[in-house]
């Protein structure tokens, strides 16, 4: 079924943020093997470990240390309670620790979706933990003029329901709608990509609703299953266990993020990195990349074609050679 070793439960160091009260320290999940460069692989949201299965031993195999955690709030990792636990301080002072357990000086971090910005704010925030970055659909995008929230509203039409991010910002609500159905996210969700006019056309017909967690069961099943039965019986039993809130929980800092790291999207980055876009990724479109070379001083980009927002999942042999081309040329 996974191409993942079995994962161990790894308590990682306090973390050291500089608040009132000292941080807890959690245990994360984490599956790891290989010698050779160390590289993190990040999830993103809805997503688990099990996401990178495919890219494991490619990477192994080819000689790197790879790490791959159920990031906080997911799957068999801690759940912590409170909104900000799930800050970028918190996501990357996990990664930190993480490396610290390990006895690792440093890695290159991939991340995918919200995996990916982790990945990109580790250069930021811990320039000394990180050797390069690979993101994987996710841009390192520029600094908002507003808070986030803000900048969706004002693109909602008045109707933040239609916006899943805004839709999710009130706490209750959204795990309320996804804790009861988990099957259902994973089987409308991870489908294979449609050429855009197609998604275009779907999103006309809903009323230009770009908030697909509250309408699952009216979302037709057009597009080709990606997930095999047993795959997504793995992810369905995995949130039935979880719940959806702690990963909703990152999507409830955007705000926080863009006040207390204003350097974020501002700073360059001059770490090795690779951009890796989907050209079928309705919600993190490729062009979104586009002025990436004027934030990063060391950037390669590859677009996948015909791919869609699972990218790694949905097109792993493709992905696989891409990313391994680059790190054979940067890091062995």
């Amino acid at each position: 079924m996974s191409n993942l070793p079995s994962p161990r439960r790894i308590k990682l160091p306090p973390l050291k943020l500089g608040e009132a009260d000292p941080e807890k320290a959690i245990e994360l999940s984490v599956h790891e093997g290989g010698e050779g460069p160390a590289i993190v692989l990040c999830h993103g949201f809805p997503e688990l470990a099990y996401s990178w299965r495919h890219q494991f031993e490619p990477l192994r195999e080819a000689g790197f240390r790879v790490v791959v955690p159920d990031q906080r709030g997911y799957g068999a990792s801690d759940c912590p309670d409170g909104i900000t636990a799930y800050d970028i301080e918190h996501l990357t002072g996990d990664m930190v620790g993480l490396l610290d357990a390990l006895e690792i000086e440093k890695a290159i971090f991939v991340g995918h979706d919200w995996g990916g910005f982790v990945a990109w704010a580790m250069p930021v925030l811990h320039p000394e933990r990180t050797a390069g970055v690979i993101g994987v659909n996710t841009p390192y995008l520029p600094r908002t003029p507003m808070p986030p929230t803000q900048l969706l509203g004002l693109a909602s039409g008045g109707d933040p329901e239609k916006i899943y991010i805004l839709w999710f910002q009130e706490p209750g609500v959204a795990e309320a709608v996804l804790d009861d159905e988990p099957r259902l996210v994973f089987d409308r969700l991870m489908r294979k990509a449609l050429p855009l006019e197609e998604v275009a056309a779907q999103v006309a017909a809903s009323g230009g609703d770009m908030n697909p967690f509250r309408r699952l069961a009216e979302m037709p099943a057009t597009a080709e299953p990606m997930l095999s039965e047993e795959e997504l019986e793995f992810y369905t039993r995995s949130f039935q266990q979880s719940g959806f809130r702690g990963g909703i929980s990152w999507y409830r800092n955007f705000d926080r993020n863009w006040e207390r790291h204003p350097n974020i999207g501002t700073q360059k980055i001059a770490h090795p990195a690779l951009m890796i876009t989907a050209e079928w990724d309705l919600a993190l479109r490729p062009e979104m990349a586009a002025d990436m070379p004027s934030r990063c001083d060391d950037l390669e980009t590859i677009m996948i074609k015909e791919c869609g927002h699972w990218t790694q999942q949905e097109k792993p042999e493709e992905f696989n050679q891409i990313m391994l081309d680059w790190l054979h040329k940067r890091f062995k």
